[in-house]
């Protein structure tokens, strides 16, 4: 039995009539650059999350660089992140002229350690980026807390946690701003790069709005030097037709890691991943610790079972970073988690049976 990592044709295949009939709608009316389907999407998923402002560009690392920018963040700023993500959490930082600090993560739900972060921040620090890694939301309390009490602005990272809840509030919710993507592997993903800002700040929408349409919000009209940042019609009408499915497909989610849970019980050498108290994760991954890594996705693969580390490498330990002088004891948590951690396959549309195959294979391996 083939398990796939995700499996975006199934998908496709269930929504096939909607699909065609958006793109055939932006081909017959030519809407490729900004137009109506861009308006209502941006409309759409900000009544979706439940904020004002929904500010719509080309993929979610500009929105975090957009952000920064926006913000006057630049030269001589600090701007704390996580240890383990994907290199737009920390790249963003130094585009924007400003240097990145990095916090260990918490051992246990793999996010930002809220322990750790008070310790992180200097005078120079300007910002937080907190990223809701795998669908976990950070401890968004105490780091609320920490961004009054020094004036810092916080900045959610969101490209995994579409429709997670701390609290009963959602992801974007807590900061200035959030971040998204709707890169194809995503909860909600497009037919290619896509991502968007959501803000309640009504002066920081029309500046992230725009810098990302080259400093004009009128043509020709440019305030300022801005970007090329912009959603094409073809993945807003795509991402239009995906949305009014997103709710049922985070339950989907969340049922299928009930039962990986169930499965992978009585097998010692797994981990499950641990839920946040008071947290509602949109399981973006199912990220399970195990020993003898590299021998089970070999094992797993030979059975046509597909798997992926997330993150093979903690970010202040790449050769990007290399000036920054870290070793793996100055991120202990990090460093053991990336020869641990394994996302196992995990998507709406995948079935009882594919997660019970996936189970008794490693069931079989570690026997």
């Amino acid at each position: 039995m083939r398990v796939p990592f995700v499996d975006l044709k199934a998908q496709y295949q269930s929504l096939k009539p909607q699909i065609d009939q958006a793109i055939a709608g932006v081909i017959e009316t030519t809407a490729f650059i900004g137009g109506p389907f861009v308006r209502q999407f941006e409309q759409e998923f900000a009544r979706l999350v439940g904020v004002k402002h929904c500010v719509s560009c080309a993929n979610g690392t500009d929105s975090l660089f957009i952000l920064l920018k926006m913000l006057g963040i630049g030269r001589g700023d600090e701007v704390i992140t996580v240890a383990n993500s994907w290199i737009s959490s920390s790249e963003t930082i130094t585009l924007a002229g400003a240097s990145p600090v990095f916090v260990d993560v918490h051992p246990d739900y793999y996010s930002l350690d809220e322990n750790l972060l008070e310790a992180a921040i200097t005078p120079r620090t300007k910002a937080i980026i907190a990223v809701h890694l795998q669908g976990q939301m950070c401890e968004m309390e105490v780091l609320g807390r920490l961004c009054s009490k020094y004036q810092l602005s916080l900045i959610e990272d969101c490209a995994q946690s579409h429709l997670s809840e701390y609290r009963g509030i959602r992801a974007g919710l807590f900061g200035v701003a959030g971040s998204f993507s709707f890169y194809p592997g995503k909860n909600l993903g497009a037919y290619g790069d896509a991502g968007c800002i959501v803000t309640n700040d009504d002066e920081l929408a029309q500046k992230c709005l725009m810098f990302a349409r080259h400093g004009a919000l009128i043509k020709h009209q440019h305030k300022i030097e801005g970007m090329n940042s912009r959603l094409d019609g073809l993945q807003a009408a795509i991402l239009l037709a995906k949305l009014p499915f997103l709710e049922q497909w985070t339950k989907a989610r969340a049922e299928r890691a009930n039962w990986y849970e169930e499965a992978l019980a009585e097998i010692p050498e797994i981990v499950p991943p641990v839920c946040r108290p008071d947290t509602y994760h949109s399981y973006h991954l199912y990220v399970i610790r195990c020993q003898r890594r590299q021998e089970l996705m070999n094992f797993l693969s030979e059975r046509t079972i597909e798997t992926v580390v997330h993150y093979p490498t903690p970010l202040p330990l790449l050769e990007a970073y290399r000036y920054l002088g870290k070793t793996p004891e100055d991120f202990p948590v990090s460093s053991r988690l990336s020869l641990e951690i394994l996302s196992l396959p995990m998507f709406p549309e995948l079935t009882r049976e594919q997660v019970a195959h996936v189970a008794q294979s490693i069931k079989a391996f570690y026997q």
